[in-house]
């Protein structure tokens, strides 16, 4: 198993490209199901769980080739013919669960097992069921999975409330209704720009849809869609993280830039809160610049649906509070117990303390070197990030959840002049040095 070895002290000078979005990758390898030939698409990132996507996408009948040299991906799905996700892959990540629509909406049937997912939550699927039903599927459980129909092949189309806003949910039922007979209304749908940028893939492959971006999406069911050439946004959440790592590793008064970024999707309450704690901020056309302040003020933020602050930047927030002199708090309003970082801090003398869905910091007091675990793909990235500031040396344990989200975080981190180096470790090994103890 991997570990990633941080150094603290050295100074992140940049410059640091950002990786093509995830959470919009795979939905789009999804919606390539949708259309009868080739599909391709390009600024893929070379993640684990795109990887793993393409495999339940080949478990259907699609033909799927990926480039990881130049982040380009095809999608043959002229031969899917067998609408099923198994539980062996669906267990490993949650997104498999869009097989749902794109088979119904590609078959008229799907049979996808319910999903596994990071090891926090609870994260329901009862939305999705439900939207569904309400656009004329039938929907069942047998032994795991979820059984769904369409009358005849092809939904009927409908209109659905959602109720809290869900991403996953809104992608969806967009999958589901895009070759619907009929017209299919989203009401509280998703705002984020993963999904507004998914919605133009199906857009260019034919599909009649209005409202991306707002929360109310409209869309008129069409006959059949067309395969196409579409490029994948740039990750917003990977733009945050480093944002916030060059404010609180980058050398006062320089600039480190962010390149290959889309700063117009970071949302309002994620530039105000980051520019009330003095770090300066300077986006451009496909690159924003920070620079880190002498002293970092505290600010208290709550997460939210988009444009909300996002609940994947609030465990970097976190650590950037700790470095703040003054105090301040991270309320999660999305998922309430998110907060699982805040043990493996405590071990490198963090200052804070949860009570419900809140962490309060008490930031100022210096970070030190720890062995520490990570639990989830936000939290693990965390780590690093205090490692980067901590005294001494920091081991980040079980970092195969970073490798399902971050395209070569230590790659880039150490070109931007960060000590940090990936080395092999025995989770099982009798404890000595760094090393875990057993359980």
């Amino acid at each position: 198993m991997d570990k990633l070895i941080v150094e603290g002290g050295h100074t992140l000078a940049g410059p640091l490209p950002v990786s093509g979005s995830k959470n919009t990758a795979l939905p789009l390898m999804a919606a390539a199901l949708l259309a009868d030939g080739v599909s391709t698409l390009s600024r893929i990132p070379d993640l684990r769980d795109v990887k793993t996507f393409a495999n339940v996408l080949r478990i259907s009948g699609a033909a799927v080739r990926f480039d990881e040299a130049r982040n380009e991906m095809t999608v043959d799905a002229s031969g899917v013919n067998y609408p099923e996700a198994p539980y062996e892959l669906v267990k490993k990540m949650r997104a498999s669960f869009y097989m749902l629509g794109a088979l119904l909406g590609r078959c008229g049937r799907a049979r996808v097992s319910l999903p596994g997912g990071c090891a926090w939550g609870p994260r329901p699927v009862d939305l999705h069921l439900k939207g569904m039903e309400a656009f004329g599927a039938d929907i069942r459980l047998e032994h795991g999975y979820v059984v769904a129909e369409a009358k005849d092949g092809r939904l009927d189309g409908g209109v659905f409330r959602m109720d809290p806003s869900s991403v996953g949910a809104t992608i969806n039922l967009l999958l589901a209704s895009a070759t619907a007979r009929g017209p299919s209304r989203i009401e509280n749908a998703a705002r984020e720009p993963d999904v507004a940028t998914f919605g133009e893939m199906l857009r260019k492959m034919g599909a009649s849809i209005e409202g991306l971006g707002t929360d109310t999406i409209e869309v008129e069911g069409v006959d059949a869609l067309s395969p196409v050439h579409f490029y994948n946004a740039s990750d917003r959440i990977e733009l945050g993280t480093f944002m916030i790592a060059a404010a609180m590793a980058g050398e006062p008064g320089r600039a480190v830039r962010l390149t290959d970024a889309a700063p117009e999707h970071l949302g309002p309450a994620f530039v105000d809160a980051f520019t009330e704690t003095g770090a300066g901020y300077r986006p451009g056309n496909d690159y924003v610049e920070v620079t880190a302040p002498d002293e970092l003020q505290p600010v208290s933020i709550e997460t939210a649906v988009y444009p909300g602050f996002p609940t994947d930047l609030q465990a970097q927030w976190t650590v950037l509070l700790t470095q703040a002199r003054g105090n301040a708090r991270v309320r999660d309003t999305v998922y309430y117990d998110r907060f699982k970082h805040i043990p493996e801090l405590h071990r490198m003398g963090a200052n804070a303390i949860v009570v419900q869905n809140e962490v309060f910091v008490a930031g100022g007091k210096p970070l030190q070197g720890a062995t520490v675990m990570s639990t989830d793909l936000r939290a693990g990235v965390s780590l690093v990030l205090a490692g980067m500031v901590a005294e001494g040396e920091t081991h980040v344990l079980r970092v195969y959840h970073l490798d399902r989200g971050y395209e070569d975080l230590d790659g880039k981190l150490a070109r931007a002049g960060v000590a940090i180096r990936r080395v092999q470790y025995d989770e099982f090994a009798n404890p000595s040095g760094n090393e875990p103890p057993e359980e």
